[in-house]
C-alpha cells in the first residue's frame, strides 16, 4: 500500500520544513482532520517498515495521542490489526484515550475491569487499560490479545520499567501482539531499569542507550509553533534551618554547596511556614494576571512535594488571590473531576502532588511553581510538559523554580534529546569526595562532639527564609540578575507580554536586563553607564572548594600570629560564627568565618 493511499504526503528529513504546523486546525486533544507535519513524517515512517515495535518520543503538548489513534486507524482500515488495547499510566488518562479514540472512530471500553474475565463487549473495537492493572492478571491480558490482530498503544511507556511486577505483566500480555507503538514524550528513566519492548544500543563505555525509531523534540516542535516557549523565572534567598545533630545552618539558593546542604536549603525554601514560598507564589500571581491581560483564561499551577504542603500553598493563594483554589491530591476520588472541571473554566490557580505532572492536558495553564523536590530528568521533562501545550500562536509559558543546580541544568537543557541508560558508569557526584574526607579528618573533635548530639533528639526544622529574583533563563541562555521581591527590578521581568514569538522572547528579555541593569547602577551610584548584568550586594562567587581552602589558609596565617592550635581556632571560629564543622557548611557560613579572620589579620 502507498503512502497515496493513506492520504500522506511526503515531508523530507525536517518536518517543519516542508508541512506547517496545522493552525488554526490543530488537535488538542485526540485527533483531527489535519495532521502536523511531524506526525504525517512519523506516520510515513511507520508504514515504510511496518515493524512489530516502533518507540516514538514527541515532546509533551506536541500530539501523541493523534498521532498514535491516527496510526490506528490506518492499520485497522488496511486490516493488520483489528484489535486496539491502550495501556496507559493512570486511571485518569483511560477516559481520556477513549474520548479521543471516539473522535477517531475508533471505540475503546474505558471502564473494562480485570474482573470482567474475556469479555469487554462486542461494540468495542479494544479497551483502555493501566499498567497497574495488567501486572496484577498478565495471562488474563495476553489472552485478550490473542483473541484478535491486535495493536498495543503503551502510553509513556517509560512507566513499565516503574516496578519489576510492571515490566514483566506488559512482557508476558504482550509478547504475542501483531503490533506494539510505544509512545513516551521522555524516553529515559532515572535509575536503569529496562523498558519492555525498548531497544538498547551498546556504548563505547559499556552502558546501553534507548533507540527511538522517532524523535520530535521541544526544540523542533518550538521551531515549528507547536508548543509554548518556556521562561524559567529563577528565585533564590537565604536559607536558616536545624539539622538533625542540632547544628542551626544557613545558606543561600544557588550557592555551590554540599549534595546535603543543598537539598537541605531547598527544603527550607519549600516550607510552607517560610517567606520564601511566599514570595514565590505572590511574583506568580503577578505574572499570571499580566498574562491574562491576553489570554484571559490563563492558568497556574503550583506542584507541590506532599499533600499537606499542597493544601497549605491553596491556602496561601486564596488569601492572595480571594478566590477558590483547585486543590487536586491523588488519593481524593474527585480529582479528575475537578481536574476537568479546571481545565474547561476560567479560575486562576490550581495546586496538587505529583497527579497532574504527567499525561493530564489542561491546555489554558501558562504559568507554573515548581515547588516540589523532585530532580530527576523525568519528572522535570514532564512537569514542565504541562506548560508547553500552545492553543494559539504567540502563548509563552513562565516557570517559577529555585535556583538549584539540579534544576538549572535541567532548565539550561530543555531541548537536549536524551536516551534511556542502562549499566552507565557512576556519576561524578556519586565518587567520593576526598576532600571532603579529608577535611572531616582534619575536623575528628569537632566531628565527635557534633555526633553526640545526634542522641538528643534534634530534628529538621526550618528557621526561615527569604526570597529575591536571582534571574531568568530562556532558550539556555539567562538575563537579568539579583532583585528584590516587589522592587521595579523584578516586575520588569514579570511584566513581559504573554503574547510573543520565541525571537520576541529573547529580544524583550535583554530589553529588560538592560533596563534592570541601568537602574541597579543608578540606585548604587556606581557606574555612568549600567554593567551587563546587575548583581546583588555582596553575591558570593567562590566555590565551595575555594572557600575551605582560603579558610584554611587564614587560620594557618591566625595560627602564627596567635600560637593557638589550628583546631583551637576552628573550634573558636565556630563559637563565634555558628554553624558545623568546616567539611558541613555552607558557603554562607564559611564566608563568615572567612571575613572574621580577615579582620582579626589586619593590621
Amino acid at each position: 500500500m502507498t503512502d497515496s493511499d493513506h492520504g500522506l504526503h511526503l515531508p523530507g528529513t525536517s518536518a517543519a520544513e516542508h508541512l506547517p504546523p496545522a493552525y488554526p486546525e490543530r488537535a488538542a486533544h485526540g485527533t483531527a482532520g489535519t495532521l502536523r507535519a511531524w506526525q504525517e513524517e512519523a506516520i510515513r515512517q511507520y508504514l515504510e517498515r511496518e515493524p512489530l515495535d516502533f518507540l516514538a518520543s514527541a515532546t509533551p503538548g506536541a500530539g501523541k495521542t493523534t498521532f498514535a489513534l491516527r496510526l490506528a486507524s490506518i492499520l485497522r482500515a488496511n486490516r493488520t490489526v483489528s484489535q486496539v488495547i491502550v495501556v496507559a499510566p493512570t486511571e485518569h488518562l483511560k477516559t481520556q484515550w477513549a474520548d479521543a479514540a471516539a473522535r477517531a472512530g475508533i471505540r475503546l471500553n474505558p471502564y473494562y475491569s480485570n474482573g470482567d474475565g474475556l469479555g469487554y463487549g462486542s461494540h468495542y473495537h479494544g479497551i483502555v487499560v493501566t499498567y497497574a492493572q495488567v501486572a496484577m492478571k498478565p495471562v488474563q491480558h495476553r489472552l485478550i490479545t490473542e483473541n484478535a490482530d491486535t495493536l498495543v498503544i503503551l502510553d509513556e511507556v517509560h512507566h513499565g520499567g516503574d516496578a519489576l511486577s510492571w515490566g514483566d505483566g506488559i512482557r508476558e500480555a504482550y509478547a504475542t501482539a501483531k503490533r506494539r507503538l510505544s509512545l513516551t514524550g521522555t524516553p529515559f528513566r532515572s535509575d536503569d531499569a529496562p523498558i519492555p519492548f525498548v531497544t538498547y544500543a551498546p556504548q563505547g563505555d559499556g552502558s546501553k542507550v534507548s533507540v527511538t525509531d522517532y524523535d520530535y523534540g521541544y526544540g523542533r516542535a518550538l521551531a515549528d509553533g507547536v508548543v509554548r516557549p518556556v521562561v524559567f523565572m529563577v528565585y533564590a534567598g537565604k536559607m536558616r534551618w536545624q539539622t538533625s545533630a542540632g547544628e542551626e545552618m544557613e545558606a543561600r539558593l544557588g550557592e555551590g554547596n554540599t549534595k546535603d546542604v543543598t537539598s537541605q536549603a531547598w527544603r527550607t525554601a519549600l516550607d510552607p511556614a517560610g517567606d520564601w514560598i511566599s514570595q514565590v507564589l505572590r511574583a506568580a500571581d503577578r505574572r499570571l494576571s499580566e498574562v491574562r491581560r491576553s489570554i484571559p483564561d490563563a492558568g497556574g499551577l503550583v506542584i507541590a512535594t506532599d499533600h499537606a504542603a499542597a493544601k497549605a500553598y491553596a491556602k496561601q493563594l486564596r488569601e492572595i488571590t480571594g478566590e477558590e483554589v483547585a486543590l487536586i491530591l491523588s488519593d481524593d476520588a474527585g480529582a479528575s473531576d475537578r481536574i476537568d472541571e479546571f481545565s474547561k473554566g476560567e479560575s486562576r490557580w490550581m495546586v496538587a502532588v505529583r497527579m497532574v505532572s504527567e499525561g493530564v492536558d489542561v491546555p489554558r495553564l501558562a504559568v507554573g511553581v515548581y515547588a516540589t523536590s523532585s530532580s530527576t530528568p523525568l519528572f522535570f521533562a514532564q512537569a514542565i510538559g504541562r506548560f508547553v501545550r500552545s492553543r494559539r500562536r504567540g502563548e509563552v509559558a513562565s516557570v517559577f523554580i529555585p535556583n538549584v543546580p539540579a534544576l538549572m541544568q535541567l532548565a539550561q537543557e530543555m531541548e537536549k534529546e536524551r536516551g534511556h541508560v542502562l549499566e552507565g558508569p557512576k556519576s561524578a557526584e556519586e565518587m567520593w569526595d576526598a576532600e571532603a574526607a579529608l577535611m572531616a579528618e582534619a575536623e575528628r573533635e569537632d566531628k565527635a562532639s557534633s555526633e553526640l548530639a545526634d542522641g538528643e533528639g534534634f530534628v529538621y526544622q526550618a528557621l526561615g527564609s527569604d526570597a529575591h529574583f536571582d534571574r531568568a533563563v530562556f532558550d539556555g541562555a539567562e538575563f537579568g540578575g539579583y532583585a528584590e521581591v516587589e522592587s521595579e527590578e523584578e516586575l520588569e521581568f514579570l511584566g513581559f507580554p504573554g503574547l510573543l514569538e520565541p525571537h520576541e522572547v529573547k529580544a524583550v528579555l535583554q530589553q529588560r536586563q538592560a533596563r534592570q541593569a541601568r537602574s541597579s547602577a543608578t540606585k548604587q551610584g556606581i557606574l555612568e553607564h549600567a554593567p551587563e548584568k546587575a548583581e546583588a550586594p555582596g553575591a558570593l562567587h567562590r566555590t565551595l572548594g575555594e572557600q575551605r581552602k582560603l579558610l584554611n589558609s587564614l587560620v594557618g596565617m591566625y595560627s602564627k600570629v596567635s600560637g593557638d592550635p589550628h583546631p583551637a581556632v576552628h573550634t573558636e571560629l565556630r563559637r563565634i560564627c555558628g554553624g558545623p564543622a568546616v567539611a558541613q557548611a555552607s558557603v554562607s557560613q564559611l564566608q563568615k568565618r572567612i571575613e572574621l579572620l580577615r579582620r582579626r589579620l589586619s593590621p
